[in-house]
């Protein structure tokens, strides 16, 4: 087959059939397609975009070029969540030992920052010792001894889609629905999981500033997670603000475990950590109500189950050094936060006030210097308001969780 005449097809704006599909897959994976082509693929469909059925053959395709792991052995129901990104988004971090502490497993294939947001694997790597990316035994291990575990993509699990990734990043086409739709479920497909929750954000520090665009990003994911036979649900956040009052990477890790210890929970972070902790148990079957499932979870993180989850999952086998949250995350954290205002990029910023100028002396030039380098620190990092405050010129959020606003997506509303 000539990947070319894919293109071509594409970009005249046919349907590619599932062989046609497959076929591209498999290039891409071997290496027999070069990155011009891949790019100029990724552009036609960014600009043409592709029918469900296109999507869930490119999603299985991509699922299918590596290994797709099976969890029958585990006495307890798989589940995941997945967030389309924005900043001082770091649920993922709580989320999933408070769903391990209720029973579930969670095995979390997570990816870096695309554009300005930023990824769950990056927080990760701010952990010293911490083992990103273990090969797919030790995953397993960490996931049947502590019930959770956050990892980075292996080269054995759907390795095409890391290749078209990265892609993606550096040609403008991160927006694609399709293409952002079979990224996201060809790595959970492949993860071998029973249920899937999503995340997608909405707002001006999300891909999706639109709430209809995010609508159809979340439809888009529930029918093509249907079609590809995994049960999914999705809600629609607000990210018109960062959710916690930190970003950037570590500061984001000691954020978490702050929360996680009870000793700060940002107001808005903790009411969408929940909500989509009791969508995780309602999915895998844990709770039958969203009332209970919310008590479940509550009391996972009150009683500091949640905490001790995360510390099983701290000392499990994919790291080096014990007390990797409690010690060394925290003490570079801090370092970091002092040298903010020397080097913005890689340390980010804590806000602690409504308002910029109700910041401490020192915290300006940092603060300064984070919107001046948005793509790398973040951007519109102005954290700890009550909710319905913003920025001078921002449209106003319409409560603390904007998908109670907007919509909840179930395999069901497809029908509807």
């Amino acid at each position: 087959m000539l990947f070319q005449e894919v293109i071509r097809r594409k970009r005249d704006g046919h349907r590619l059939s599932a062989e046609e599909i497959s076929a591209f897959v498999a290039g891409l994976s071997s290496g027999a397609i070069p990155d011009s082509q891949i790019a100029a693929f990724a552009m036609a469909v960014f600009f043409n975009g592709m029918s469900r059925d296109e999507v869930v053959a490119l999603t299985l395709a991509m699922r299918d070029s590596g290994e797709v792991l099976s969890w029958s052995d585990l006495p307890g129901p798989v589940t995941d969540k997945h967030s389309t990104g924005g900043v001082g988004d770091n649920i993922s971090l709580m989320l999933a030992p408070i769903v391990a502490a209720c029973g579930a497993y969670v095995p979390m294939i997570s990816g870096r920052g695309l554009g300005h947001t930023g990824g769950t694997l990056d927080k990760m790597d701010a952990i010293p010792g911490y083992v990103s990316q273990p090969d797919t035994a030790l995953f397993r291990k960490a996931v049947i001894e502590a019930g959770c575990a956050i990892i980075g993509q292996t080269s054995e699990l759907a390795p095409a889609d890391r290749r078209l990734y990265a892609i993606r990043d550096v040609t403008a086409t991160v927006e694609s629905i399709p293409l952002i739709t079979a990224s996201i479920l060809s790595k959970k497909l492949a993860a071998g999981l029973g249920s899937l929750v999503l995340d997608v954000k909405v707002g001006n520090g999300a891909f999706m500033e639109r709430p209809r665009d995010a609508a159809a990003l979340a439809s888009s994911l529930v029918e093509v997670a249907e079609g590809a036979g995994l049960k999914a649900t999705a809600l629609v956040t607000g990210m018109s603000e960062p959710l916690a009052s930190a970003a950037g990477n570590a500061l984001e890790v000691r954020n978490a475990a702050d929360f996680l210890a009870g000793r700060r929970r940002d107001r808005r972070l903790e009411q969408v950590t929940m909500a989509l902790a009791a969508e995780m148990l309602q999915s895998a079957g844990i709770a039958n109500s969203n009332r209970e499932a919310l008590a479940r979870a509550m009391e996972a993180l009150d009683s500091g189950r949640a905490a001790a989850a995360f510390d099983h999952f701290d000392r499990a086998p994919v790291r080096r050094r014990a007390n990797v949250l409690r010690d060394a995350a925290t003490q570079r954290s801090a370092r970091l936060g002092a040298d903010a205002g020397r080097h913005v990029e890689p340390a980010g910023a804590v806000v602690h006030g409504r308002d910029p100028r109700l910041l401490p002396a020192g915290c300006q030039p940092a603060l300064q210097a984070a919107h001046a380098h948005a793509a790398q620190a973040g951007a519109c990092l102005w954290a700890g308001r009550g909710v319905g405050d913003t920025e001078p010129g921002r449209p106003r959020l319409q409560g603390p969780l904007q998908y109670r606003h907007l919509v909840h997506w179930t395999v069901a509303d497809r029908t509807r």
